[in-house]
């Protein structure tokens, strides 16, 4: 019997099944029509608890493109984001009805809570641990605008404790490329502990360079430039002006990239707010690959569809 799998977090993921990921994805974008038909007859339930644009457009249309379908249900008017009914019934139910699970919610805790009582594959959409959707895009952009991603230096800035900052502490490390990140030393801006000494071991297992600190120069000499928003949809709107002040030497400028490598590029999960972590200059300049980003977390739904459902 074929073991069942699910994608909550990269740390779940070894280095091997990241790289396979990757290397699917872009097999999957070169050859769309060859994989046109091979999730028909599939049926994959979207769960949304948090806003979305780029989650849900990317994993509907990967589901339509490798001929299966895809079911959109806003928690917001289900008995179970009414609290009228518990997140085990839903996933012994939906088990009942669908072949996978893609769910965008706010507690992890609550996504391992459906993947334990579920018996089809569950696949993390966003929670505020954890985006490994948004990193393996990524690494999938990456691996397109350099060729390769061993040796790679990756300088993320600003708030980093954040869901992407732990995906890329998890994944990085583990495929050959060497990552800073750049935050104030506050505990409210630092990546969940537990996180940094899994990237340690897994750096030290691999031979890659792991550096958290608080000096934002050491962009110098990176491959790619990364950052995040400083409000994330959990932070409360008269938290702003405080954590603007608190992270403002961290915004990316033009002068960042001119401390990284002359041919360093820009990445943003998006969405992001012109004139806070990054100035307009530079998210829309020569060096951005946002949009290719964005584009490429299409291709990357379709490799873990396939991955976890064929």
């Amino acid at each position: 019997m074929k073991q069942l799998r699910h994608l909550l977090s990269l740390k779940d993921l070894s280095g091997k099944e990241i790289l396979s990921l990757v290397d699917l994805a872009l097999k999957i974008k070169k050859s769309q029509r060859k994989y046109a038909k091979t999730l028909s007859g599939k049926n994959l339930l979207m769960f949304f608890e948090k806003p979305s644009l780029r989650t849900r457009l990317s994993f509907e249309v990967a589901m339509l493109q490798l001929g299966g379908h895809a079911i959109f249900y806003d928690m917001q008017g289900s008995p179970l984001g009414k609290g009228k009914e518990t997140i085990e019934d839903t996933a012994r139910v939906v088990s009942r009805y669908m072949n996978a699970v893609m769910a965008r919610l706010y507690s992890h805790e609550d996504l391992k809570k459906m993947a334990l009582n579920s018996h089809i594959p569950v696949i993390n959409g966003l929670t505020d641990f954890s985006h490994p959707c948004q990193v393996l895009s990524d690494l999938l952009t990456v691996r397109e605008k350099f060729r390769k991603l061993k040796g790679l230096k990756l300088v993320y800035l600003g708030d980093a404790n954040n869901n992407v900052t732990h995906s890329l502490l998890f994944a990085l490390p583990r495929v050959g490329m060497h990552l800073t990140v750049c935050c104030p030393n506050n505990k409210e801006f630092m990546p969940n502990a537990s996180v940094v000494d899994a990237a340690k071991k897994y750096a030290k297992e691999n031979s890659t360079k792991l550096v958290i600190s608080s000096n934002p120069d050491e962009a110098k000499g990176s491959d790619v430039v990364y950052t995040d928003s400083w409000m994330s949809y959990h932070i409360p709107k008269d938290q702003e002006a405080r954590r603007d002040t608190a992270l403002k030497k961290y915004q990316v400028s033009s002068k960042t990239m001119q401390h990284a490598d002359k041919n360093s590029v820009f990445m943003h999960c998006l969405p992001a707010k012109r004139g806070e972590e990054v100035t307009a200059d530079v998210i829309d300049g020569r060096q951005s690959i946002v949009l290719d980003q964005a584009e490429n977390r299409l291709h990357m739904q379709k490799a873990i569809l396939v991955w976890l459902m064929k």
